[in-house]
């Protein structure tokens, strides 16, 4: 199991603009990352963990279709292994705690659900707050 990493996370004000990267943690060995699919839940307390985009290795992305949509990007970079979630128009029911997975996923996966990815960070903190 690939252990991920997330980092960018903070206390920001309404409308800022922020960017979350993840990548494998150093003592994974991950030769097939350019083939993995990578994507990022948020869990908000007292919520359920819910998908907000997910991106595959040729950078075919899906993002969230309600307020996400138009706000948030995901991207990667192969050659340096990572993957990235830029939220601009931040917004108080955004603040939640952000999850980055990954995997070797097969056709035909639901990629908006959790249970499709084996590898996963511990998360960091999003606040959005005046």
């Amino acid at each position: 199991q690939v252990q991920m990493i997330e980092s960018g996370g903070g206390l920001v004000q309404p409308g800022d603009s922020v960017t979350l990267s993840c990548a494998p943690s150093e003592r994974s060995h991950i030769p097939t990352f350019i083939r993995y699919i990578m994507a990022w839940f948020r869990q908000a307390p007292g919520k359920e963990r819910e998908f907000v985009a997910s991106i595959t290795y040729n950078n075919r992305s899906t993002v969230r279709t309600d307020s996400m949509k138009g706000r948030f990007t995901i991207s990667r970079d192969n050659t340096k292994n990572m993957a990235y979630l830029r939220m601009n128009g931040l917004k108080p029911e955004d603040t939640a705690i952000y999850y980055c997975a990954g995997g070797l996923v097969g056709p035909g996966a639901i990629l908006e659900s959790p249970t499709t990815y084996a590898d996963w960070g511990q998360g960091t903190q999003v606040t959005v707050s005046s």
